[in-house]
């Protein structure tokens, strides 16, 4: 692999949320193929097992991000191991409900806001200090193209994935005079078992195959396609890089750009 030169290196010290598995698995490697010092953190024990084989130079926590007594933790674990923290980034999410606002259960609202919005809070709560000691730093938090659109029957998702938009703009105004820069990625419909399953509970929901889903959310980019991990990936090296060293404040969107997501048949 060449191996573009952009400051980053083994001083550099990365946190990644839910880094074992899927993206956030596909981001810290590649931040380790950049020599980086990585540490992950996931809920299940199994996933990081088979990430710290696949990484044995990495370290990871065992943690839910929604739980501020284990975020709390991890970051005892990072300065354990590393005494010191460059990048943060705030990757832990999930799906949420299928279903129409009047049928979402009040539990699975509160727990993806808990997971999507109030997990990037406590991730940042705790990172702040160690970046303003370092007198520079990057946080990366994960948004969606459901933070620029209204998404029919994914009510809790897209008010979370706002939300982190509104932190991102109001964290990099605060963090901006000690160098710190604050972004948000903003994926479209990104390959892997995720999708996948969003589309099959979609389908389900229409009474249509999932191919007809499929097909329809591809339709939604002007370039027709599903990302890939690798996109997200890249977009995260860049921004924590020497490349990125000017953008702060920024709501990314990698989606082949999105028409809407207002999906009829």
């Amino acid at each position: 692999m060449t191996v573009v030169n952009n400051g980053l290196g083994p001083e550099h010290v990365v946190l990644v949320t839910a880094g074992a598995n899927g993206i956030g698995r596909k981001i810290a490697e590649k931040f380790l193929g950049y020599g980086c010092k990585v540490h992950v953190c996931d809920i299940d024990e199994k996933v990081i097992a088979d990430f710290l084989k696949a990484n044995p130079s990495a370290t990871a926590s065992v943690a839910d991000v929604a739980n501020v007594a284990q975020v709390e933790e991890m970051f005892a674990d990072l300065m354990t191991h590393y005494q010191h923290l460059d990048v943060l980034i705030n990757n832990a999410g999930i799906a949420g409900p299928t279903a129409l606002v009047e049928d979402i259960n009040p539990d699975d609202w509160a727990r993806t806001i808990n997971i999507n919005l109030n997990g990037q809070f406590h991730c940042t709560k705790f990172a702040v200090p160690l970046l303003k000691a370092n007198g520079s730093g990057s946080i990366i938090n994960i948004s969606s193209n459901a933070g620029l659109f209204g998404f029919p029957m994914r009510s809790p998702y897209a008010a979370s994935k706002w939300a982190v938009i509104g932190l991102t703009k109001t964290w990099a105004m605060e963090l901006g005079p000690y160098n710190i820069r604050v972004n948000a990625l903003c994926p479209g419909s990104v390959k892997g078992d995720r999708i996948d399953n969003v589309i099959r509970l979609d389908a389900e929901k229409r009474g249509v195959a999932p191919e007809v889903v499929r097909d329809l959310y591809a339709e939604q980019s002007s370039l027709r396609l599903f990302v890939s991990p690798d996109d997200i990936a890249n977009m995260a090296i860049f921004l924590s890089s020497e490349l990125g060293a000017s953008l702060s404040g920024q709501a990314i969107a990698i989606d082949g750009h999105t028409e809407n997501l207002s999906s009829k048949f």
